[in-house]
């Protein structure tokens, strides 16, 4: 089951550190190698100098190659249940959305409009492997972290809501806690949340052991060895 609070403290703190930090903290957090859940390919975002995206995921999957086979009514429908659903559930929250076109995506869910729509509802960024468009444009603050940048929307619609998604190899389920930036996502286990803090703390003491003295004139491979020493005591 996943969370659905997420202390102000630790919010701030995750925003604060990119997703790289947070993949370590998770290993630290679980005193092993082999964290798994992360993105495998390369994304793009639309302002590399905004902060990193946190917050609990509200999936959907959309197509846009084609036109709908559907009824307009039940597409129609399913577009506001879509803004609904967005609009609900525990906040922080991050849209996590499927292109099922993939790796032929070519309609932009994400440009001025739906951007303003969704920072307007509550959201706080998107993960998808679909198409962006209206660089400069989009709502301010508000991140998106795609597959591609394209111009046109194609016939894009809502395809389902509230289900798994598969994002750059990376499975979302509902609510799961993601964050994301440049880099990729990760989906934080539940069981490390709350180690999360004095992970991340440790991490960042650990890696300090070396940075520091590498950092300093007149560093040396005889200096390097006795550092490297400890920061491999240190860390996972």
């Amino acid at each position: 089951m996943s969370h659905t609070t997420l202390e102000a403290e630790l919010l701030s703190l995750l925003k604060s550190v990119d997703t790289p930090t947070v993949c370590n903290a998770i290993e630290v957090a679980q005193r092993k190698r082999g964290f798994q859940g992360f993105t495998r390919k390369t994304v793009q975002v639309a302002d590399p100098n905004l902060a990193p995206v946190v917050g609990f995921a509200r999936t959907a999957r959309i197509s846009a190659v084609a036109p709908p086979t559907e009824a307009p009514d039940v597409i129609k429908k399913r577009r506001m249940d879509y803004y609904r659903y967005m609009a609900s559930g525990a906040k922080p929250t991050v849209a996590v959305i499927e292109d099922a076109d993939d790796p032929h995506c070519i309609g932009a869910f994400w440009g001025e409009v739906n951007t303003t729509i969704h920072s307007a509802l509550g959201v706080g960024g998107v993960l998808t492997n679909g198409v962006m468009r209206d660089l400069g444009d989009l709502a301010p603050g508000f991140q998106v972290i795609a597959g591609s940048v394209g111009p046109s929307h194609g016939f894009v619609h809502v395809l389902d809501l509230d289900g798994p998604v598969s994002v750059f190899g990376l499975r979302v389920l509902p609510g799961d806690l993601i964050h994301a930036d440049r880099h990729g996502a990760v989906v934080i286990p539940n069981e490390v949340i709350s180690l999360l803090s004095g992970a991340i703390a440790k991490l960042q003491a650990s890696e300090k052991v070396i940075l520091q003295p590498a950092r300093e004139p007149g560093f040396t491979i005889e200096r390097f060895e006795e550092v490297w020493r400890a920061f491999e005591a240190a860390r996972v």
